[in-house]
């Protein structure tokens, strides 16, 4: 039996399983739509997405539009006459005039549990905000944002310790795992559509790189949580001399301290007084410096307890 016409649109690596898995079932992909290729690293070179060089691997043709909204990139989809169009964090949002155009809608696949967590970056505020529990939902687009029609949903545990890499990684899989599903549904003619619960949902937004600076008030749980959620991109981080310092792994520890205080250094890490606690960074990187576990960062490195970690500029001692 031939495969469903399906337009795959996505852009980073967390939507490279989902296309394969829709390969790997036999659907037909027309084309894959993706995000235009971008400048990366010293050189400014043009590096295309992860999404697009899944394509070419397979000989899907590609589109990148600069804006998918436009008429001309409506019309080009249009053409194509796809069944089903598959968008996995694509980076843009659709209109409604591109919603309408496959028969069987455009299924989107979301790093949460709907209604909790609508927004660009699920994943990551489920860590900031300390849950335990997260997944996939598959869901009928519209044109709200993350507000259609929930399908199929997948729960997975949080590890107490587990960051936004990690995270990330498993719902990558298990994003295409519940695609499977719900294409299963959708042939077998049994796939039910349930409405969100609009009283139940918060907002995700975008991280931004000024959020992940430390706040050594905060309860010891927030300031690890921060950490987990904001590791590996766009990191937290704190100043020491002056220095953006990153941290990549810290633990909760009782002893108290003024917040930012150093209030001791030895092999086992780095304890750092805040809130009514304090935690013990075990992974960091200084500026100019490798990111290092903290004990071989303190074989190089001089640092004493009563050195305060703080503001940008600030060299208390």
């Amino acid at each position: 039996m031939a495969g469903l016409r399906i337009i795959f649109m996505g852009t980073p690596e967390f939507a490279c399983p989902t296309l394969r898995k829709l390969i790997e079932r036999g659907e037909e992909v027309i084309a894959v739509v993706t995000q235009p290729d971008r400048p990366k690293g010293r050189g400014q070179k043009l590096v295309p997405p992860p999404v697009k060089a899944l394509a070419q691997e397979h000989g899907i043709p590609v589109l990148q539009p600069l804006k998918v909204r436009t008429p001309e990139s409506v019309d080009e989809i249009r053409r194509l006459a796809p069944d089903l169009i598959v968008v996995v964090a694509f980076g843009q949002i659709l209109p409604q005039s591109l919603l309408d155009i496959p028969k069987h809608g455009c299924i989107n696949i979301h790093a949460s549990l709907l209604p909790r967590y609508r927004g660009a970056a699920p994943l990551n505020w489920c860590l900031i905000n300390g849950e335990t529990e997260t997944g996939i939902t598959t869901m009928m687009m519209d044109a709200g944002l993350d507000t259609g029609d929930m399908l199929v949903k997948r729960a997975i545990p949080i590890g107490p310790d587990e960051d936004a890499q990690s995270l990330h990684d498993r719902l990558s899989q298990l994003g295409a795992e519940t695609i499977d599903e719900t294409l299963d549904l959708l042939l077998a003619g049994k796939l039910v559509r349930e409405k969100q619960d609009d009283s139940l949902t918060c907002y995700a937004p975008m991280l931004k790189k000024e959020d992940g600076l430390v706040d050594w008030t905060r309860e010891p749980v927030q300031v690890k949580n921060q950490v987990r959620g904001f590791t590996p991109w766009p990191g937290a981080y704190t100043f020491l001399d002056g220095k953006t310092l990153k941290l990549y792994r810290v633990a909760v520890a009782g002893e108290t301290g003024d917040p930012g205080e150093i209030l001791r250094v030895g092999r086992e890490g780095i304890l750092v007084g805040c809130g009514s606690g304090s935690i013990l960074i075990q992974e960091l990187q200084l500026e100019g410096r490798k990111r290092l576990p903290t004990a071989e960062f303190l074989a190089g490195f001089r640092l004493e307890p009563g050195t305060r970690l703080g503001e940008a500029g600030s060299v208390e001692h």
